[in-house]
């Protein structure tokens, strides 16, 4: 059965004179099948050729896993060289070197956070080794931190490109060292 639109009955219509029998007058007949098969064709034509929205990620590189087999010594890298991150939630805590580091806090702040602290490091590891691009950031994730702070930690890298970065597990020694700091930040207040 095909759609149709307008068309006449054929029947007689009412309240007309009577007399003259008139031939009834046939209105244009449209036929909308074709029209149907015409719009699903389309239909299907633009989704299959629209490309969908491709996810946008962040590149992280890997590397290799090191078994026990593999005899690999790490690299000797010079203490000055290196700052780590301890990034909590919506505040960065570092320190500089592995030696009795002394912490610090810091945001996430434009201005005065993390960024400025990471340019000012790589300014002085310049001056110290001849090569700003020598400086090492460690970051290390806290318990409490969400991944708004790891993506906000990432971008920071990306917009000072900071090119030698790792992400490590902090360890127990870390977690004690944040909660003396806390500890001595209560006790000045």
């Amino acid at each position: 059965m095909a759609a149709e639109v307008g068309g006449d009955s054929g029947a007689p219509k009412k309240g007309k004179k009577k007399g003259k029998a008139r031939k009834p007058k046939k209105r244009p007949r449209i036929d909308m099948t074709p029209m149907v098969d015409l719009g699903f064709l389309l239909l299907t034509f633009f989704v299959l050729t629209t490309t969908m929205s491709t996810p946008n990620t962040m590149p992280v590189v890997v590397p290799p896993k090191i078994t026990e087999k593999d005899e690999v010594e790490p690299p000797k890298i010079a203490e000055g060289k290196v700052i780590t991150l301890l990034v909590g939630r919506a505040k960065v805590y570092y320190y500089v070197g592995v030696e009795k580091p002394e912490l610090f806090q810091t945001t996430f702040s434009p201005k005065s956070g993390i960024r400025k602290v990471l340019l000012d490091r790589r300014q002085k590891v310049a001056q110290r080794y001849g090569k700003a691009d020598e400086m090492i950031v460690i970051i290390k994730m806290l318990d409490e931190a969400q991944y708004k702070d790891f993506v906000d930690i990432l971008d920071e890298m990306a917009i000072i490109q900071q090119k030698k970065y790792a992400l490590v597990d902090i360890t127990p020694e870390e977690k004690s060292m944040i909660e003396d700091y806390k500890k001595s930040i209560a006790t000045r207040s």
